[in-house]
This record gives structure tokens, sequence and C-alpha cells, in this order.
């Protein structure tokens, strides 16, 4: 065997790690929607302002007021293809989840207020 089919073997194991990797991330989360009644996944990345101010005021919000709602963080530089998956193409990107199904999508400008209104709503219902 030569050097060249050494390479497209090794070339081809990275491209399915990386895919393993990217199936796992997505599972992973999906795995965490399908068994918790109630989950909040934030979609944000490093160099976003607007997601560093608004991080801690959705946790306090989720701990505060929703204390059975699981609060998961997504860095999307980090697992683009969980971002993707999900549709996620701006941040920050809040998905909120119930039972399973997706009730609650924001992005950029988002209201802390009305945010909580709605998950209020639902929240009251699920719990």
């Amino acid at each position: 065997m030569d050097e060249m089919h050494f390479k497209k073997i090794a070339i081809k194991l990275a491209v399915e790690t990386i895919n393993e990797e990217l199936n796992m991330e997505i599972l992973d989360i999906e795995k965490l929607i399908a068994i918790k009644p109630a989950v909040l996944v934030y979609f944000y990345n490093d160099a976003c302002a607007p997601c560093k101010v608004l991080r801690p005021k959705v946790q306090e919000m989720i701990e505060t007021h929703f204390p059975k709602m699981v609060f998961q963080l997504v860095n999307t530089e980090q697992f683009s293809g969980a971002a993707a998956h999900f549709g996620v193409f701006a941040s920050p990107t809040l998905l909120v989840f119930f039972e399973g199904k997706e009730y609650i999508r924001e992005s950029k400008n988002i209201s802390i207020s009305e945010l909580h209104d709605k998950i209020e709503r639902i929240y009251g219902m699920v719990f």
C-alpha cells in the first residue's frame, strides 16, 4: 500500500471521529430534552456581548422562578453542529422545551420579563 492510501484512510478516520463527536453532542442535548420535563437551552458564543449580559439574568430567573427547569449552555463556537441541528444561527438564542417539545424560541433582543411570562404560562401547567 502506498502513502496516499494511508492518508485517505487517516482522513476518513478523522472525519468519522468528528462525526461521532458531533452526534454525541446532539444526542446528549436531545437525551436531556427527552428525560427532563422542562429544559432551557441557551446557545451563545464567547464573542457575543449580549450573550454575556443576558446569561446571568436568565440563569437567575430559572433558579429563582423555575427551579424544576434545567438550564443548559451550548457554546456555538465549540458545538456548531449542535447549533445547526437545532436551527440556531444567531447568538444568543434560547430554546425552551417542555415534555420534549419546543415551545419557545427567542433570539438576539430578548426581554427577561417577556421570557418569564412565556415560560410561566407553560411551567404552571407542567408542574
